[in-house]
């Protein structure tokens, strides 16, 4: 500021100012507090003065001039969905930078990456056309034939990164029908994302000491192995395989090892990382009572299945290493940020809670809790695997929480009934922890008191065959005895829940999967009778639902189906339908629910035609309940605000393709046609 209070109250003549220091009473200094009144206003206007000339600039101008600026030179809003591209700054700013490359690929790709906010790749499939030679301008990669040795271009033909040449195909891409022709361009875009899960113990086959068999997945699993995606180093590059997240297949790791090892997958022996030469690709898949090869000198990876395979020893350095333990890092892929994680959660934290206690692995949570005074929070530093404690007990007007440190996310083995022991008025927080091996219960005893997950994973089935099939199917995640208990689910993957009739239950973006819509996902202790009132808000059931009343039910599909000689009557059943309200979500004709406001399926004859169709129904697929592109339009569209009902409501599948189409009106070039294709 040019003038402060200061400085102004100087310029006036001395007198003033002496007399205005000798006055009585509210006299006294009221000449001073008349100069910094209008000393702040005219900061203000000076401030004013200079945002004037930054707003005449997209960079540094105020977010609301931003939209005035777009709106010069025809900027058209879009839906501002996530922090990536809620504002319009940048592509307004990039919008003169577009308009001069419009209708090139490397152009397309960053828009397409810039109004959806996921990993793209743009395709011009005249370049893969297969043409008569001629003669003057030979063009030896459009062949009407593929080398049927090259076995690295047969994997990829219709992928993103397909490089073989092909006819002609007349059907409109648009459409998503054709590809192959001479006006068309394909825009590819990676839903699922990858996450890294750094320093975890793989999980042995089995316990004898001999058998050097591991499994990357801390559930035990069968899990693919995903690529790190690295970013584009400039504006002009075209994404290639290394730029986005998807599988990595066992003939991509045997061409290049280094390509992924160790920045994808790497692997520990005790303080030792085996380096890329220790590591070869291989088809670990089932051979009999083993597995397909034994590794010899090398370890064996198998990133389709996510197995390793390691010898007795392994000479790194002219030094033999014992290979009884190995700790892993890897890249596992997922459509959202739910059921905890290594991505941001520090919001979700409970900041207020005192004291704060740190675990790190051969440390126990056990032990932790011993520590605690009353109230505390424990926070799991690392991604190692702990066993879970007998019981958390919270005492009267205590606060709990047991979480996995921003970024982390450490396996909580439940080899028996894990019992919370809520007191009046207490709270006990569950957040970022991957836990399976038996149920949560919350005991009758339990007074009024709250239980919450915030970001965690209770496998649906309780525990996992290697081929990621539920072993015991039947058995729920949550059970709550209470009558008195509150229990919040908020981002979570669970299994089926049992919640006494008096209970309290919400479920907001998340996933209930009872592994079969004729299972029951919701209902009392006994499996058939009425559950406590439920709260389920943009999230996926998948099984069966009896509630005392359905309270709020939005934005959500309830997969259910009633199995032959089934015992219930109705396959989502309320028991007060003059309480509550069901709307814009899928409920299974035949239901019994409050009145409906804009549900699908509308009558009987779309029963059959608006069903959900997931791309993956099991848990440990990448896409776990995302929703098909073949899915009717009325699921994928349906929510209130025009997004998809389900779990991955928040996000916005629906309004991000739309994005990208309006801004391929503006930036294609004449007589092109786009298509867009999700390739994960």
């Amino acid at each position: 500021m040019t003038f402060d209070a200061t400085r102004l109250f100087e310029l006036l003549p001395t007198v003033y100012r002496l007399r205005d220091g000798e006055g009585v009473g509210d006299q006294k200094n009221a000449l001073r507090a008349l100069i910094d009144v209008i000393a702040s206003q005219v900061g203000v206007l000076e401030e004013d003065i200079d945002q004037l000339y930054d707003d005449q600039f997209i960079e540094t101008c105020a977010p609301w001039v931003a939209p005035y600026i777009g709106d010069l030179i025809g900027y058209r809003t879009l839906y501002g969905l996530t922090d990536k591209i809620g504002s319009p700054r940048a592509e307004v700013a990039d919008t003169i930078a577009f308009r001069r490359r419009k209708g090139t690929a490397s152009m397309l790709e960053q828009l397409a990456r810039d109004v959806t906010g996921w990993d793209a790749r743009v395709v011009e499939f005249f370049q893969l056309l297969s043409t008569t030679q001629y003669m003057n301008h030979i063009r030896s990669r459009n062949v009407a034939w593929v080398d049927m040795r090259k076995s690295g271009v047969l994997a990829r033909i219709n992928s993103a990164f397909d490089s073989a040449a092909h006819t002609a195909d007349v059907r409109r891409i648009a459409r998503q029908r054709g590809r192959f022709n001479i006006p068309n361009i394909g825009i590819y875009l990676w839903r699922i994302n990858d996450y890294e899960i750094a320093g975890s113990p793989a999980v042995k086959l089995v316990a004898a000491p001999a058998d050097r068999r591991f499994l990357f997945s801390p559930t035990g699993a069968n899990a693919p192995l995903f690529n790190h995606a690295v970013a584009e180093d400039t504006i002009t590059h075209i994404a290639e395989r290394a730029n986005v997240p998807q599988p990595i297949t066992r003939r991509e790791l045997w061409d290049d090892v280094n390509a992924f090892y160790p920045s994808s997958i790497a692997v520990k022996l005790g303080n030792t990382a085996l380096p890329a030469s220790a590591v070869s690709a291989c088809d670990l898949s089932d051979f009999g009572a083993g597995w397909a090869y034994s590794p010899t000198t090398t370890a064996l990876i198998d990133p389709v299945l996510g197995r390793l395979s390691l010898p007795p020893t392994i000479t790194v350095d002219g030094n033999a290493i014992d290979t009884q333990d190995a700790v892993v890092t890897f890249h596992y892929g997922f459509s959202a940020e739910m059921g905890g994680g290594p991505y941001a959660r520090t919001k979700t934290f409970t900041d207020d809670i005192t004291p704060l206690i740190n675990v790190t692995s051969p440390n126990t949570i056990q032990s932790a809790l011993g520590l605690l005074p009353g109230s505390g929070a424990i926070e799991i530093k690392d991604n190692a695997r702990y066993a879970a404690p007998a019981a958390i007990t919270a005492p009267q007007g205590a606060r709990i929480e047991l979480r996995a440190a921003d970024g982390r996310r450490p396996t909580v083995v439940l080899g028996s009934e894990l019992v919370v022991n809520l007191a009046q008025d207490s709270e006990v927080t569950l957040n970022g922890l991957l836990l399976f091996g038996a149920s949560i219960r919350i005991p009758a005893s339990s007074k009024r008191g709250t239980l919450r997950l915030r970001h965690c994973t209770l496998i649906p089935g309780i525990s996992l065959n290697v081929d990621g099939t539920p072993k015991q199917p039947t058995l729920p995640s949550i059970v709550v005895e209470s009558d008195m208990v509150t229990v919040e689910i908020d981002d979570s993957i669970v299994g089926g829940i049992r919640a006494h009739e008096d209970a309290t239950v919400s479920i907001t973006s998340s996933i209930v999967d009872a592994t079969d819509p004729t299972g029951v996902a919701y209902s009392a202790i006994d499996g058939v009778a009425a559950g406590g009132e439920v709260r389920i808000v943009n999230s996926t059931v998948i099984g069966k639902v009896h509630a005392r009343v359905l309270r709020l039910v939005s934005n959500s599909i309830l997969s259910a189906r009633l199995a032959d000689a089934d015992a219930w009557t109705f396959p989502v059943h309320s028991e007060r339908r003059q309480d509550g309200c069901v709307r814009f979500s899928f409920v299974p004709l035949g239901s019994r629910t409050p009145r409906r406001y804009r549900c699908q399926p509308v009558n009987a004859a779309d029963a059959l035609r608006v069903q959900p169709q997931f791309t993956a129904e099991r848990y440990g697929a990448p896409a776990y309940c995302q929703l098909s592109d073949r899915c009717a339009v009325e699921i994928r569209t349906g929510a209130d605000d025009e997004s998809e009902m389900g779990a991955f409501h928040d996000v916005f599948a629906p309004q991000r393709d739309t994005n990208l189409r309006v801004r391929l009106d503006e930036y294609l070039r004449f007589g092109l046609e786009a298509g867009i294709f999700h390739a994960s």
